[in-house]
């Protein structure tokens, strides 16, 4: 299959602390395997979880926030961007178990544990893929992206990184649903992605999230 490579992969100093080391693609701790639990109005499962991938300890709030906001998604490739270790993968994967999932990270040991969450907990029928972003089909057209995207890479290498991905959602029916803190920019995240082509509005401001649904804008 064509491949086509996605923009370089963040500078691991711009890290805060050595939690975020999830950024690389081989995480320097230890190994410490954990357990949390998704709860959400429809859904609640268990699922795996590890040191050195983002938030491994508890459900991102953003991401549940996120995940409790995400409605109505096209038919057609599913693509979690930044999956970790896969709760919002997994919970589209048992939302909508017809389409493809497709969940990508740098970090090989996030895709390990994501494969594994999927193999659990996804319908037998489910067509998923774990994959590193340059592993993805260059001809791949998706429906929608569902994200948590990684906002503390930093400004310059996060629109490049969303420009890269936004570009390959359909024309037609396209849509992207994020979730950005409002102290991490997400206000100034939507004035960017309306001034680059796009549809963005806000769905929902909950605990300081901002849930913004994108897509692209209708020609005249």
């Amino acid at each position: 299959m064509p491949r086509v490579e996605p923009p370089d992969k963040p500078d691991e100093h711009n890290n805060q602390n050595q939690a975020q080391h999830y950024f690389s693609d081989m995480p320097s701790s230890e190994s410490k395997p954990t357990t949390v639990q998704l709860s959400l109005p429809d859904l609640t499962f268990n699922l795996q979880a590890d040191s050195g991938i983002f938030s491994s300890d508890r459900i991102d709030p953003g991401t549940k926030i996120l995940l409790m906001e995400v409605t109505d998604l096209p038919l057609g490739p599913i693509l979690d961007l930044g999956c970790g270790y896969g709760p919002i993968a997994t919970t589209m994967a048992k939302r909508y178990p017809s389409q493809e999932i497709w969940a990508i990270d740098v970090n090989s040991r996030a895709r390990s544990v994501c494969q594994e969450n999927l193999l659990t907990h996804a319908d037998a029928t489910t067509e998923f893929h774990v994959l590193s972003p340059e592993q993805v089909p260059a001809d791949l057209q998706i429906a929608a992206i569902v994200s948590n995207p990684p906002i503390r890479i930093g400004k310059p290498a996060l629109h490049a990184l969303l420009t890269f991905w936004l570009d390959r959602l359909r024309q037609v029916d396209g849509v992207a649903w994020l979730v950005v803190h409002k102290h991490l920019g997400a206000d100034s995240l939507s004035r960017w992605l309306e001034n680059e082509g796009y549809a963005s509005t806000k769905m929902r401001s909950r605990q300081g999230y901002r849930v913004l649904k994108v897509s692209q804008l209708e020609s005249a």
